[in-house]
């Protein structure tokens, strides 16, 4: 079931009155742009996108404005803002760039976790396979982003930590919601709960050539493209 924006009914329903309403905003409204609920080219204005929440328009205009300089909107004279493209050479530098961040930590990390912290990056893992195949993509991003950064936080690099987040922040991920209507979401949010598995287990390759994988859906399925099968890349 879907509002009228097209974006699952009621999705901005659960805005935290305690919590800062432009941030909750921003952090939906990128949300449904990042996994493409949102497409690229629609055009969406501050009216409805505050019937939609349920909200004054300030926080919506300062949260679209937000978006707009971090490059997911872009300001249509007396229409609103209209959801940017991503090209595919800018996917495939990011994906690239987070390889290069991402991957070889796994194998500092590995066997160095915490039994607090495997305990809470299972649960992290479990929520993101809950969240996915519910089509829940607010919740599953965010579970996916603190995942990625509580593994990262065992290497003690703040500065890397900061470079992920922000390039993660920058990542489209628009075949996601495609994705998740097939079903095949799951096989890459099942992911992190292996991620989790070779990193208790020590095996710092493993984690590291899984890690690079992963990331490797960014400019693939994740973005509605296909990826090279596992018995291709074996060859």
């Amino acid at each position: 079931m879907t509002g009228v924006l097209g974006a699952p009914e009621g999705f901005g329903a659960d805005l935290a009155p305690t919590q800062n309403m432009r941030e909750q905003i921003e952090s939906q409204l990128s949300a449904l742009i990042v996994s493409g609920e949102f497409a690229p080219g629609r055009v969406l204005t501050v009216p409805t996108l505050a019937g939609e929440f349920g909200v004054s328009a300030t926080p919506v205009r300062e949260a679209m404005l937000t978006l707009a300089r971090r490059g997911f909107l872009k300001p249509i004279r007396n229409r609103g803002f209209a959801v940017t493209e991503v090209s595919e050479d800018d996917l495939n530098e990011l994906c690239e760039v987070r390889m290069l961040l991402e991957a070889p930590p796994m194998r500092q990390v590995a066997g160095a976790l915490s039994e607090e912290s495997v305990t809470s990056l299972r649960a992290l893992a479990d929520e993101i396979v809950d969240a996915g195949r519910a089509g829940r993509f607010v919740e599953f991003l965010a579970a996916d982003t603190a995942f990625h950064l509580q593994v990262l936080e065992t290497g003690g690099n703040r500065k890397l930590i900061e470079l992920v987040r922000e390039l993660r922040q920058q990542t489209r991920l628009v075949g996601l919601a495609h994705l998740s209507e097939t079903g095949a979401l799951m096989s890459t949010a099942l992911e992190h709960a292996e991620l989790v598995d070779l990193l208790v287990a020590g095996d710092g390759a493993g984690a590291e050539a899984l890690m690079r994988r992963h990331i490797g859906h960014i400019g693939g399925v994740w973005s509605g493209r296909d990826e090279p099968s596992t018995e291709a890349e074996s060859a």
